[in-house]
């Protein structure tokens, strides 16, 4: 497993308990209840169209939150081309427990393997040239795990929240000038990243002239985004954002761009539909499972697991990128 494309656990269980919370409030999963308690069952995760896997550690810590004793087999990683049809996972466990955990599972994992998938289609159609970027146009609660996806997808990471650097952008710029808030910012925070948001070739000038770190081009054409990386000549580096689409990132990359931002990644990315499938079921009794009838001679765990089918999930636990 790369540990690179996964989110950090922390973050993965906190949404995921948020999730759950969500679900199973106030009175648990009231169908699954009528299920036989010793129905248990194989079941396979399914692409149903080609994208790019990502989300298997929030997935993973769904079921395992729901059922410690559920089996996770995962057949591919995260940042994985799928086809349709392609078996991503095996689970096997109670049923009750698989069908309780299968909703909140699958929209993590379709949800990110949609950003992973839109964020593939970007590096290819920038044809290698440049790096793509995403926002911090994310879902509220969401960020780490999407930033994680758009790794997955070949993408990069842009500002994690308000305290990695400083971005001056427009509407700080109308309460001072760029060369001010540039030595502001420098006084203030020595150590850090300042990048500064431009609208126009003057603009950018001015910021490379005060020490800016990176510039923004904001909705600039692709010639004036050359123009731009001309003046600018190395001395830091050059984004481009601003309504640039699968049509047009190409001519962007083409520029001479350092990194192209795209919101849509994580704002507007579709699913990519993963579906569960029972592949069989079965009644589990001590006559025809000997780790059972170990568990029922008081061979169980502290959580009343017993004997059953698994006891380990997949959790990523290098997952701290």
């Amino acid at each position: 497993m790369n540990a690179d494309l996964h989110p950090p656990l922390p973050a993965v269980r906190e949404v995921v308990a948020r999730a759950l919370a969500e679900d199973l409030t106030p009175y648990g999963d009231i169908t699954t209840a009528l299920l036989p308690h010793d129905l248990y069952t194989t079941a396979h995760l399914v692409a149903r169209d080609e994208g790019v896997l990502a989300g298997r550690v929030a997935a993973s810590e769904v079921f395992a939150a729901v059922d410690r004793s559920l089996l996770v087999e995962w057949r591919v990683d995260d940042g994985h081309e799928v086809g349709a049809g392609e078996v991503v996972a095996v689970i096997e466990g109670s049923m009750a427990s698989i069908l309780t955990a299968e909703r909140t599972a699958l929209n993590f994992l379709c949800h990110l393997s949609g950003v992973a998938s839109l964020t593939r289609r970007y590096v290819r159609a920038a044809g290698g040239r440049v790096r793509i970027w995403d926002t911090r146009k994310t879902t509220p609660g969401l960020r780490a795990l999407e930033k994680a996806a758009v790794r997955a997808g070949g993408g990069v990471n842009h500002r994690g929240s308000l305290s990695d650097w400083v971005l001056l952008k427009d509407n700080h710029l109308a309460a001072m000038p760029i060369a001010e808030a540039v030595k502001r910012a420098r006084l203030r925070w020595p150590a850090r990243t300042v990048h500064v948001e431009c609208d126009t070739l003057e603009q950018v000038d001015e910021a490379v002239g005060a020490g800016a770190d990176a510039v923004l081009l904001d909705n600039m054409t692709p010639e004036e985004a050359a123009r731009a990386v001309e003046t600018v000549a190395g001395r830091c580096l050059v984004e481009v954002s601003g309504g640039i689409d699968l049509t047009t990132v190409r001519s962007y990359a083409d520029a001479g761009v350092d990194l192209i931002s795209v919101g849509a990644l994580t704002h507007s990315a579709p699913v990519l539909d993963i579906g569960l499938d029972v592949v069989r079921h079965r009644h589990r009794t001590a006559a025809t499972d000997p780790d059972r009838a170990g568990a029922e001679d008081g061979a169980g765990d502290e959580d009343g697991a017993g004997g059953g089918i698994g006891v380990t999930v997949e959790h990523g636990d290098g997952g701290e990128a």
